[in-house]
This record gives C-alpha cells, sequence and structure tokens, in this order.
C-alpha cells in the first residue's frame, strides 16, 4: 500500500505542538485591514489553538 499523503494547504497553514495540540493563525487579517480597528487588528494577531470538534478532521489531514 503506497503511503499516505498530507494534505499541502494544511501543512502550510497548521503547526502540531509538542502535547499534540494542533496550532493555527487567526482568519480575517489579511486585507481591508484600514476598516478594522486597532483593537480588532490586535487581538487577529498570534495564534490559537484548534477547536476540539475540528481536530479530528485537521489531523486527518496532516496525516499525524
Amino acid at each position: 500500500m503506497p503511503k499516505m499523503k498530507t494534505h499541502s494547504s494544511a501543512k502550510k497553514r497548521f503547526k502540531v505542538t509538542g502535547t499534540g495540540k494542533i496550532k493555527r493563525n487567526r482568519a480575517r487579517l489579511r486585507h481591508i485591514a484600514s476598516s478594522k480597528t486597532k483593537k480588532q487588528k490586535r487581538h487577529l494577531r498570534g495564534s490559537v489553538i484548534v477547536d476540539a470538534s475540528e481536530h479530528a478532521r485537521i489531523e486527518r489531514l496532516l496525516v499525524i
């Protein structure tokens, strides 16, 4: 049986932490940023842990 391939777009968007959690960046900060407040943009910075309801689906894409 051939090897499982990792989903290319998923490997660019998600990182796995040492404890096995999956990190992602927040959305809505790429364009039309001038219409967003400083507070909105500040809170969209940085990464967050993927929600438990999505964890299994993304894990399947990453072939962990």
